[in-house]
């Protein structure tokens, strides 16, 4: 017991020197800012903990939920993680959003236990908050954010740019649809794989599985696919207003009898593909617009790079900063 102990406080102790890294690395500084985020399990418990180092006041708001643990976990897990960062008193742990964290609030984070992020929260935030996305713009999802009720209300919307040097999660991707095949049963290593992808993922996703000793292809759109003996065709593809439904699992089907259909993004009719005898992992279905594997399948390094530059990204465009094009932030106006 006392081993597992030690273990577990190691594994702490690289999550609190991943995080001071990376506040190091982009100069995160949240000092009298009010932060609400989200209490959680596993690596996302960082996010308060990250701002609250970065010198946020935070409120961790926590529920229950049915994939991710109730909202006793996540706050046990967030407070630990605090404690041993000595930030624990920075930090509230209410359930739910209490409206007088919004009304104070200066970056709302689009985590997990916070959204869908509707008219009512938004309408309790000052004009001056800020929205802080946690992915890249063109990946913005509109059943997690009211825009309109965001322009009304004039409150500001943060994308972060996961592929600036500072943050660098995009190279995470290949090895993620890597251990996605993995946990299908289907090592990469001598395979020939299709990649179907019509967005920035379509590199990274090409390096990583031929790193990992793939045959790889890569189709920026679905009419490319070529008819091979293919062991898996990787989708990643932008999700659109319907799923990919019959005809297109059949064209798939068609191009690649037998092959593994791999949802990394996008999504799709699985009683149809089940219909048209497509064997598709993961197991079960992701959420309308999710991955189809989370990034903390590969540890906390990823999740604290992705949070830690979502909140500066949010920080930069709160303090009115310049915003070029290769930097940490974008300001996302939906046009």
């Amino acid at each position: 017991m006392g081993n597992l102990a030690e273990e577990i406080s190691m594994v702490d102790e690289t999550v609190l020197q991943s995080i001071e890294r990376r506040i190091d690395r982009l100069r995160l500084d949240l000092s009298g800012l009010n932060v609400v985020t989200e209490a959680a399990t596993g690596a996302y418990a960082c996010t308060a903990v990250i701002a609250a180092l970065a010198g946020a006041r935070v409120h961790a708001c926590a529920r229950d939920t049915a994939r991710h643990g109730s909202a006793a976990d996540a706050i046990s897990a967030t407070r630990e993680l605090a404690r041993m960062a000595g930030v624990e008193a920075r930090i509230s742990f209410p359930l739910g959003i209490p409206s007088d964290a919004l009304r104070n609030c200066d970056i709302l984070t689009n985590s997990g236990r916070v959204r869908p992020i509707m008219r009512g929260v938004i309408d309790t935030l000052p004009a001056r908050s800020v929205i802080a996305l946690m992915f890249e713009a063109w990946e913005f999802r509109d059943t997690d954010l009211d825009l309109d009720a965001c322009r009304e209300r004039g409150v500001r919307i943060a994308a972060v740019n996961e592929r600036h040097p500072d943050v660098a999660v995009f190279p995470f991707l290949g090895p993620l649809c890597v251990r996605l095949l993995d946990d299908a049963g289907m090592a990469a290593a001598g395979k020939r794989i299709a990649i179907l992808c019509d967005n920035p993922f379509a590199p990274f996703l090409l390096n990583g599985l031929s790193v990992a000793g793939g045959d790889v292809a890569l189709f920026s759109c679905l009419a490319q696919l070529t008819r091979e003996s293919w062991d898996a065709v990787v989708l990643a593809l932008l999700p659109c207003d319907t799923p990919l439904g019959r005809s297109d699992l059949a064209f798939i089907a068609g191009k690649a009898p037998g092959a593994l259909l791999a949802q990394f993004w996008g999504d799709i009719d699985r009683e149809a593909a089940s219909a048209l005898g497509l064997r598709v992992c993961p197991a079960a279905e992701p959420g309308r617009g999710h991955m189809g594997i989370l990034l903390n399948r590969l540890g906390h390094e990823p999740i604290i790079r992705l949070q830690t530059g979502g909140l500066k990204a949010a920080e930069i465009v709160w303090r009115g900063d310049p915003l070029p094009a290769d930097g940490v932030a974008a300001l996302y106006t939906g046009v």
